[in-house]
Parts: C-alpha cells; sequence; structure tokens
C-alpha cells in the first residue's frame, strides 16, 4: 500500500496505568480496518481492547506479550494512504472500553452501533451497553452467553464468583466428581484384597487431595475464562439485580456499582442449598459447599437428607475414613429413582455406613465442645446421636426472588421459580430464564440446552426446548441412572409397560469387576415395544445411560435394541440383554416362555 506510516499508541484509557498486554491481535503484514482490535490489555479493574482509528496494514508491533503500558506507549506502526492518514490526522483517537471498573475474568468487545441506538431508545445508555446480558455464568449461563456471541451478539456476562462456571464447576458438579473418582479407587484397591491383590490401607495426604481437586476447577474455570475472551464476551464480577425492564445493576466485591442497558436478558442464577431452619452457623454444620473444601475428614458424619447430593458426599468421607449415618425424612433413599435400583446401593452402603435412619426427623441441634448433638424422631433412631460433623443435604430452592426479577415485570412463582415456554421466554417477551431457576429436574446438562435455545430465539433462529427425556444419575458407589418414564410413575399414571430387566450377575464383564450387584432395566409398550423408559445400577451407569436416552429420543423399540450389536464383554450388552428378554430372544439366561 502507498502511503505513510502512522504510529498507533496507547490511547486516554481513564485511571489506568503500567497495564499489561495479554493478547497481541495482528502482525506485521495484516491488513486492519477502522475500529479493529490490535492489542487487549489487563488490568486488576479491567480488560480492555485497543481499537485501529486507521485501516492500514501493520508494518511493525512495538509491544510483546506481558510487557505493560501506559497511556501515549507506541504499539505499532501502520501503513495508511495518505488521504487516510491527512483525514484523521486531527481526529481523536477511538479509546477503547473497558469491561468494567470492577474487577472481570476476561475480555470486552467494541460495541455494535445497533445495539447503542437500541439501548438509547430504551432509557438511554448505560456504563456497559448489550444486546444480551446473561445474569449467571453457570454452565446454562455461559453457554448461552457463548452461542449468542457465536451468532453475532454483543454480550455482557454478569457472574458472582471469580470464576466462570457457577455453583457446578466451582463447588458443586465438578470438584464433587474429582473427589467421588478418589473415593472410588480407595472403595476399589481394598476390594481387590477378597481378590488376592492387597495394597495395604492408603494413607491419606489431605493438602494434597484438596489441591488435586481444585487443580480440576481452576482447569476449567481457566478454560472458560479463554473461550470468553476469545469470543468477545464481556465477563463482569458482580451481583446483578434488575432495575427495569431493560437496565440491570451490578454491584462489584468492592461495593462499586455498574449500570447495564440491555435488549434481551437471560436469567440464568440457579438455586442455592435449602438450609433447616433452628440450625446455627458453626463450621461443624454444613451444606454441600463447605463439605467440599474437605477442612477436616470427622470421625463420625451425620447426613442429614438421602438424596443423591447427599449419598454422593457420604461415600467421599466414607472412602476417606469417616464413621457416616444418613438420616433420611422419607422412608427410602434417593427419592425419584425406581426402588429395585436403589435397593443393590442399599444393600452395599447398609454394611458400609454406621447407620442408616429411614422415616426420621431431626427435631433439636446442640453444639457444644464434644461436637454437634442432634435430637432424633424416628422408628430405629436413638433420641440423640453426637456427631464431629454435619452435612445438611435437604435439597435446594431456586434464587428467583434473588434478583429484583419484578422490577423488570417478571413473574417469580410463590416457589421463587421463574415460569418459561418453551423458548424459555419470561412473561416479558425479551427476558429469558433458563435453568435450576426455572423449575426441576435442576441439572447442569438441562440448563446448557436451554441456554443454547434462548440465545438462538434471541438471534431469530427457530429453535424451542423440548426435551422429550432428561436422564438422571447419582455418582454413587454403585451408579445409579434412570430416564424416561419410571416404573413408579408408570404405576401411578395407570400406564401399561412391559419391563424387562437383565441381572449383571450374568454378565461376564460385571463378573470380571467384581460388581455383579448391578442390574439393567427396560420399560416397552405392550403392544408397539417402543422404548419408554430405563434404569440401571452398577459402575459406570451415568454412561450408559446415554444409550437408551439416544434410543428413546429416536423411537426406538425393544428389537431396535436387541438387533444393534453391542461389543463383548462390555457392561453396554446388558441394554441389548435386556431388550432381548423383552424379545424373547434372550441366550445368555433361561427365561421360561409366556403362555
Amino acid at each position: 500500500m502507498n502511503g505513510e506510516a502512522v504510529e498507533i499508541r496507547v490511547p486516554t484509557i481513564g485511571d489506568f496505568e503500567d497495564v499489561e498486554v495479554i493478547e497481541i491481535l495482528v502482525a506485521p503484514g495484516d491488513s486492519v480496518v477502522v475500529e479493529q482490535s490490535l492489542i487487549t490489555l489487563e488490568s486488576d479493574k479491567a480488560t480492555m481492547e485497543i481499537p485501529s482509528p486507521h485501516e492500514g496494514v501493520v508494518a511493525e508491533v512495538f509491544v510483546e506479550l506481558g510487557a505493560r503500558v501506559s497511556e501515549g506507549k507506541p504499539i505499532l506502526s501502520l501503513q495508511v494512504s495518505a488521504t487516510d492518514a491527512s483525514t484523521e490526522a486531527g481526529a481523536p483517537r477511538a479509546e477503547p472500553e473497558p469491561v468494567s471498573d470492577s474487577p472481570t475474568t476476561e475480555s470486552s468487545a467494541s460495541g455494535s452501533a445497533s445495539s447503542e441506538s437500541k439501548s438509547a431508545a430504551m432509557g438511554g445508555r448505560g456504563d456497559l451497553d448489550a444486546e444480551v446480558v446473561v445474569l449467571g455464568g453457570g454452565p446454562g449461563g455461559y453457554t448461552a452467553a457463548f452461542r449468542a456471541a457465536d451468532l453475532g451478539k454483543k454480550v455482557v456476562l454478569v457472574e458472582r464468583y471469580e470464576t466462570l462456571g457457577g455453583v457446578c464447576l466451582n463447588v458443586g458438579c465438578i470438584p464433587s466428581k474429582a473427589l467421588l473418582h478418589v473415593s472410588d479407587v480407595m472403595t476399589e484397591a481394598r476390594a481387590l484384597a477378597d481378590h488376592g491383590v492387597d495394597f495395604g490401607e492408603p494413607t491419606l495426604d489431605l493438602d494434597r487431595l484438596r489441591g488435586h481437586k481444585n487443580g480440576v476447577v481452576e482447569k476449567l474455570t481457566s478454560g472458560l475464562a479463554g473461550l470468553a475472551r476469545r469470543r468477545k464476551v464481556e465477563v463482569v464480577r458482580g451481583e446483578g439485580r434488575f432495575t427495569g425492564p431493560n437496565r440491570m445493576d451490578v454491584t462489584t466485591p468492592e461495593g462499586s456499582r455498574l449500570d447495564v442497558a440491555f435488549d434481551n436478558a437471560i436469567i440464568a442464577v440457579g438455586s442455592q442449598a435449602v438450609r433447616l431452619p433452628g440450625f446455627p452457623d458453626d463450621p461443624r454444620i454444613m451444606d454441600s459447599t463447605r463439605a467440599l473444601e474437605l477442612a477436616d475428614v470427622p470421625e463420625r458424619l451425620a447426613v442429614i437428607g438421602g438424596g443423591i447430593i447427599g449419598l454422593e458426599m457420604a461415600g467421599v468421607y466414607h472412602a476417606l475414613g469417616s464413621k457416616v449415618t444418613i438420616i433420611e425424612l422419607l422412608d427410602a433413599l434417593m427419592d425419584g429413582a425406581d426402588a429395585d435400583l436403589v435397593e443393590p446401593l442399599g444393600k452395599i452402603i447398609r454394611n458400609r455406613y454406621e447407620n442408616i435412619f429411614l422415616g426420621t426427623r431431626v427435631t433439636g441441634v446442640e453444639l457444644d465442645d464434644t461436637g454437634v448433638r442432634l435430637s432424633l424422631d424416628g422408628p430405629e433412631a436413638p433420641d440423640t446421636d453426637r456427631f464431629d460433623r454435619v452435612l445438611m443435604s435437604v435439597g435446594r430452592r431456586p434464587n428467583g426472588a434473588e434478583i429484583d426479577a419484578h422490577l423488570a415485570g417478571v413473574e417469580v412463582d410463590e416457589r421463587n421459580f421463574i415460569p418459561v415456554d418453551d423458548q424459555q421466554r419470561t412473561n416479558v417477551s425479551h427476558i429469558y430464564a433458563i435453568g435450576d431457576v426455572t423449575g426441576p429436574p435442576m441439572l447442569a446438562h438441562k440448563a446448557t440446552h436451554e441456554g443454547r435455545v434462548a440465545a438462538e430465539v434471541i438471534a431469530g433462529l427457530v429453535s424451542s426446548f423440548l426435551d422429550r427425556t432428561i436422564p438422571s444419575v447419582a455418582y454413587t458407589d454403585p451408579e445409579v441412572a434412570w430416564m424416561g418414564l419410571t416404573e413408579a410413575e408408570a404405576s401411578e399414571r395407570g400406564i401399561e409397560v412391559r419391563k424387562a430387566s437383565f441381572p449383571w450377575a450374568a454378565s461376564g464383564r460385571a463378573l470380571g469387576v467384581g460388581r455383579s450387584e448391578g442390574r439393567t432395566k427396560l420399560l416397552f409398550e405392550p403392544e408397539g415395544g417402543r422404548l419408554l423408559g430405563a434404569g440401571m445400577v452398577g459402575p459406570n451407569a451415568g454412561e450408559l445411560i446415554a444409550e437408551t436416552v439416544l434410543a428413546y429420543e429416536m423411537g426406538a423399540d425393544a428389537e431396535d435394541i436387541a438387533l444393534t450389536i453391542h461389543a463383548h464383554p462390555t457392561l453396554s450388552e446388558t441394554v441389548a440383554m435386556s431388550a432381548e428378554m423383552a424379545e424373547g430372544t434372550i441366550t445368555d439366561l433361561y427365561v421360561p416362555k409366556r403362555r
């Protein structure tokens, strides 16, 4: 290009000085257009991109990654046309838009004119303007934000945690599964002694185990930060609340406030653990978040609640050395799963744990120097019992009432859920909601699919959340998984089903790994044979359930599944063998023919 070289310098960047260069987005020889980002800077308060004030070709780059720059520092030289240079010479340089004056995790994009004009028409520009603001950076929230950005929208993502990922990645699904893997290996190593291989009792380094768990979390959350930066999603750390139908106020950890104007909003604020009334605030009384911190391994642990989360954490602490007592108000463990799937788990943990009290209520709690004393009311429970720590795991409640949604006109029901249609719209047409806050099941994989739908609808695509089934998995030992219609639901609703259940005691793979307690169950239509539901209990049940979900979504029948060739010997064969039992073609078991 004929013309002259123009030196591009760091423009006015407010109060920011000595800011680190974290990305260099162009190289010598690259052609750039006006407003194209050249480098990315990051301070402890904001991430910003420096745009080009000219169109031209990069001649030389003067900065390196990790360098620290301030206003006026040369960035690069740009070869521009003489006309462009003279036209722009007297014009002020374009200034970068920082994410916010609050700590953020990743980068921002320059604003679009369409977004600015819309927000101006809806009450004027804010400190930040977005075509889409996503409130909550959990699996559903970041999926929605990333999908909307991929579809060309200017996105602001507001997250209260220091890192993206929400409860699931930071203090829920991911850290718990990292610990469950360790507990599973420890349990399996102990069991191998019965097969002639004795490793001896494992030694526990709690600091290193905690470090492993934290390392898994850090790897995933830092990866999300990079994905946000590459997609130009502005990530703002803080607590967001609506102030109107197109405005949101974000309070940063330092107490400063940020006004965000938006055209569309996606509410992805999730849920929080329920705390029983009357329980004092004491570190010895934990919710699941505190339990995952692994402050110590108590000698005696009481788990109040025999649902999935309680049973998973009970398994972790038992493997690490705690004597565990389960206290469940209902007469059965893991409400929602069929009794025949929970039965093998129940038999195993009754042998492992100190006590399992069903139909039992906690009527009082006292703290003293010796621990936590619980008063109990149940058919097999003592009047009182003392524990070193107590884990409350009695469910979760949605955060719908925590965000002043009423100021935006959004309906929140009496249980703090936000009703939505099949396109994730609330009663306010440009405000959407996804994940736990929209109703059960409160599962991350439900939230991610809903997040995609909301982003696509906002972008004008034809999309809706029309799930036929959402699988559930308990990562206990053994795992329990189910999808579609359960046997209990079929009975309650008067739906006739044809049931086929294959015991893992007849599976060569299950016997080889010493886990014959499992079973796979399929439910079919009595006449047409279409798959209606499935459940399994045993190692890797959470992986095996995926095949049945796909079969269900595709409308497969018993013959389709039975004729699908499965590798041998595998646990996945049990799915095909269950279908063969329904078809009457099973050869691995003798089943008398129906008359």
